[in-house]
């Protein structure tokens, strides 16, 4: 089976209410890559809107949706950043945090209206957001002698590779972005050509 190089998220920040008995529950969904990010995003979310009585969120990050996180923030467990996580992965979507901010308006929701009024916040954000999708690249850089320039720069042209940097000397040097579905092919090609040195420097 391929590698699946594509991933779906939301292409610029979103937000989207809905109201219960008074309460009144605001979901902001943001693009993220790092869980700093999202940390950083959430403690300005808490600076500015500190008169609010919980910033529950969820958010999924990395390609591979290996890094996630939910977060009740005082509310009942399980009422409240579940069902916002839920939302993401019902959209299929990673690289994404979505903070929704409630003001209790006086009156107990229990724990299905709880978990009925994070999810359609969410759901709210995301029904007011664009969603893309994006390709994953594997980052190389790569040394060789200027004889085989040719020869170097064709099979990069070939396969669509993104040249980021170069440097054309007696010796060159290329860094480039490929899809993730292309690099093990083209990394063994360059492994293989004599006076080549190729080394991964990270995937994006």
């Amino acid at each position: 089976m391929l590698f699946e190089d594509t991933y779906q998220t939301i292409e610029k920040y979103s937000e989207g209410t809905f109201r219960d008995r008074g309460s009144k529950f605001i979901g902001r969904a943001y693009p993220v890559t790092t869980e700093d990010e999202a940390k950083n995003i959430l403690s300005e979310i808490r600076k500015k809107y500190h008169d609010a009585n919980h910033h529950c969120y969820a958010y999924r990050i990395g390609f591979d949706k290996s890094t996630f996180r939910t977060n009740d923030d005082g509310e009942p467990s399980g009422t409240a950043g579940r069902p916002i996580f839920g939302q993401i992965q019902s959209k299929d979507l990673t690289n994404i945090l979505i903070i929704v901010t409630r003001y209790f308006g006086g009156t107990l929701l229990g724990v299905s209206g709880l978990i009925n009024a994070y999810k359609t916040s969410a759901a709210e954000a995301l029904l007011n957001a664009n969603i893309i999708t994006k390709n994953v690249y594997d980052v190389y850089e790569i040394t060789y002698d200027y004889a085989i320039m040719n020869e170097v720069m064709k099979m990069l042209k070939d396969k669509h590779a993104d040249i980021i940097s170069t440097n054309f000397e007696m010796t060159c040097n290329v860094v480039f972005k490929i899809r993730k579905s292309l690099s093990d092919m083209i990394y063994e090609y360059f492994k293989k050509l004599n006076s080549v040195t190729i080394n991964y420097l990270r995937t994006e």
